[in-house]
């Protein structure tokens, strides 16, 4: 017999995936706009710079020479190819171009790795705070995530002492992200060694999403693949490649993996979008390699802007962000509840942060982040209007 009711259409994974509650934040901003508002956006985890010009040229020849049919499901082998070489000329590594997984986008990567990886019941232990979509997608593939507070004592990463702590008999993986979000910390290389290790112990894999890879300002960039060739990789054009739009990312994956991975990728996607892949050859020569350190140099500035102006304000940044475009502040001297004090600042002074609510539980009422995605005026401004919300709030 059914269980389900006509007052409940939905499956059961369909509405127990949690909404971004940012969303509800930008939606009451582009009605602010809309009724004439100047709004100052700090909440939204994009780049503002456009896709480079040689990658958009790109896409627009292969349009042309009408490159417009389907790719073989794991990507252009040219693609793959060219992305190996990235790993030996910045890091000095040889990956075989086989393990390269070209993907709709990082959310594509994952979905493919965890449908590798996990059975229905089983769990993944994950960082708190994180992406919440990683939970999400979990949770759609009947499995279970299982959140590790972390905080400033350990770069707000995972660590070999939290797999000790929290893995269970059912786990079978776990994920971190360096640079993270939301707090824009990197871990250390040899505490990544130790969390590989830890993992392998359990007979677990271990999934790094770096997709702000190359986004990194006070630390010598590197990859776990440096460190194991057991790991899952996530990767993404979006940030460092400013091709947020264009929805492509990769994945590098244990040699073992491609197969099944190849037969997921023809019946979930068919292939990755074609223009995209064309057009993201040309992110990896030295035109636009100029371009993307430029505004790697850019967000530093950024970064080192704001990160002062908010301490001026009385918000708590206990770690100095090493990468991503991202200030993680604990905000328990101003507010006890970083929802409605996000609601109220866009109501009142019109700029739009992301409350701590959206990565997680762990100390997630008492924390928000800035994301360092507009120019330097923009961002002066929003820190003014800040200052005169919290002052004229007065004492917590």
């Amino acid at each position: 017999m059914n269980s389900r009711t006509n007052t409940t259409p939905l499956s059961t994974r369909a509405a127990g995936v949690r909404p971004f509650y940012v969303m509800d934040l930008l939606a009451r901003a582009k009605q602010l706009e809309a009724e004439g508002r100047s709004v100052l956006h700090l909440e939204v985890g994009e780049p503002d710079f456009p896709t480079p010009k040689p990658i958009i040229d790109a896409g627009i020849r292969a349009l042309r020479q009408l490159k417009t049919h389907y790719t073989p499901a794991l990507g252009l082998p040219e693609l793959r190819q060219l992305i190996a070489e990235y790993y030996q000329h910045k890091f000095d590594i040889e990956i075989s171009a086989r393990r390269i997984i070209i993907t709709p986008g990082a959310s594509g990567a994952l979905q493919l790795a965890l449908s590798v990886l996990i059975d229905t019941g089983e769990s993944v232990l994950l960082s708190d705070p994180g992406y919440p979509c990683n939970r999400n997608m979990i949770q759609i593939l009947g499995a279970y995530s299982r959140m590790v507070p972390v905080g400033a004592d350990t770069q707000f990463q995972m660590c070999a002492h939290h797999i000790a702590e929290f893995w269970t008999e059912n786990s079978v993986a776990a994920m971190i992200a360096s640079p993270s979000n939301p707090t824009g910390t990197v871990i250390k290389q040899h505490e990544l060694t130790e969390l590989i290790a830890a993992v392998a112990a359990e007979g677990g894999r271990l999934i790094v999403d770096e997709i702000y890879q190359g986004l990194v300002y006070s630390n010598e960039d590197f990859t776990a693949l440096e460190l194991s060739d057991d790991v899952f990789i996530i990767n993404s054009f979006s940030k460092y490649f400013g091709m947020t739009g264009w929805r492509l990312g990769w994945m590098v994956v244990p040699d073992m993996y491609v197969d099944a991975i190849d037969r997921l990728a023809q019946n979930l996607f068919l292939a990755p979008s074609t223009v995209a892949q064309y057009a993201a050859l040309a992110a990896f020569d030295d035109k636009s390699t100029r371009i993307f350190e430029r505004r790697v140099s850019k967000f530093k500035e950024r970064r080192d802007f704001l990160l002062p102006a908010l301490r001026d304000m009385g918000f708590t940044i206990p770690v100095v962000p090493a990468g991503a475009f991202y200030v993680y502040a604990d905000c328990s001297s101003i507010t006890q509840d970083s929802y409605q004090w996000t609601r109220e600042l866009l109501e009142e002074e019109a700029v739009a942060v992301t409350p701590g609510i959206d990565f997680g539980e762990h100390w997630a009422s008492t924390h928000v982040r800035f994301a360092y995605t507009r120019p330097i005026d923009q961002l002066e401004r929003a820190c003014c209007r800040m200052a005169r919300f919290i002052r004229a709030a007065g004492p917590k």
